[in-house]
């Protein structure tokens, strides 16, 4: 008989640290000045443990993606494209603007660089971003409304959030959030 996982426990605790200290690496070091080692060390935790569950640097930081961007990017249904994509649009800004924002997106921009697994690990975090953008349009096209392409939000909304964000250009202000949202869908 095989036992439940258990949603909490050492494994969680175990992940928690790890991704802590990933992005706490990443925002002190930038990505490829550190090692599972270090990883490791950081949160405490054998590096055995490490390479048991993730295997590479590559997955882990893909995980660690991946898990920010879920948790940090709720799906929000207001009943209107332009209230998802306002309530969305404010989100990512919020998110990207946070302590952890910011090694993150430089963590995804780096595995482009780091071979095949860390260019698959970038197009797990595109997919899924592309995926939550896929299911606001969905929903805006089943009530009749007109809409626009994933791609369209990434250059329109996402990209100069990525852009500010990155390099500083800055503060990231409700207007200009409401802004980016309404020139995409209302034009200048």
């Amino acid at each position: 008989m095989e036992s439940a996982k258990r949603p909490g426990g050492r494994s969680a605790r175990v992940r928690a640290a790890v991704h802590q200290a990933v992005a706490d690496l990443a925002a002190e070091r930038g990505y490829g000045a550190f090692t599972i080692g270090d990883v490791a060390a950081r949160a405490q935790v054998a590096d055995t443990s490490i390479y048991r569950r993730w295997g590479t640097l590559e997955a882990l930081t893909a995980d660690v993606a991946l898990a920010w961007l879920t948790a940090t990017s709720p799906m929000p249904d207001t009943g209107s494209l332009r209230g998802d994509l306002h309530a969305y649009a404010a989100g990512v800004a919020r998110d990207v603007s946070g302590p952890a924002g910011l090694a993150v997106l430089r963590l995804v921009v780096a595995l482009d660089t780091a071979g095949e697994s860390g260019v698959a690990a970038r197009d797990a975090f595109l997919a899924e971003r592309g995926r939550q953008l896929q299911q606001m349009l969905d929903r805006g096209a089943a009530r009749g409304e007109p809409i626009c392409s994933t791609l369209d939000i990434v250059d329109h909304v996402l990209a100069p959030l990525y852009i500010r964000t990155l390099f500083g250009l800055g503060p990231i202000t409700p207007e200009y959030v409401a802004g980016l949202v309404d020139r995409l869908l209302y034009g200048a």
